[in-house]
């Protein structure tokens, strides 16, 4: 089953903070999408960053907890090779966020679309990057 399981899995979301502060305040529209993600067998990344501005008491993101711990929820580190790339995204785009930096690098990684609250932002960084917002 795990091997079959993994070959169904074809899409790739990449969820920016606003997409995750989206979800953990029960936004119909982003459960939607995530329900219909999960049917589809969908790989949700979530850049650590990203995580790390949605993120403010565990207590009380029952919701964003779940779905964290979910089998297609996969944390993407920010380790020094990924904060420098992000700076230097930045640089050329000149742009400051490096965590949307971030969230761009990691959607190229994988692919698939970006759910965001702020296309504006991450348009900034990658024009050609495909965005859903939120």
């Amino acid at each position: 089953m795990g091997k079959t399981s993994a070959r169904a899995r074809t899409a790739s979301v990449t969820l920016d903070a606003g997409a995750l502060i989206a979800l953990d305040r029960g936004d119909r529209r982003m459960i939607a999408l995530l329900a219909e993600a999960v049917r589809g067998r969908t790989i949700f990344h979530v850049p650590a960053g990203a995580l790390g501005q949605a993120w403010r008491d565990g207590a009380t993101q029952a919701t964003l907890a779940r779905f964290l711990k979910g089998e297609g929820v996969r944390i993407e580190a920010l380790d020094a090779h990924i904060a420098r790339a992000s700076g230097e995204l930045c640089g050329h785009s000149r742009t400051r966020d490096v965590i949307d930096a971030s969230v761009v690098l990691c959607a190229r990684e994988h692919g698939g679309v970006v759910l965001t609250s702020d296309p504006a932002d991450l348009r900034r960084l990658d024009g050609d990057l495909p965005l859903e917002r939120v």
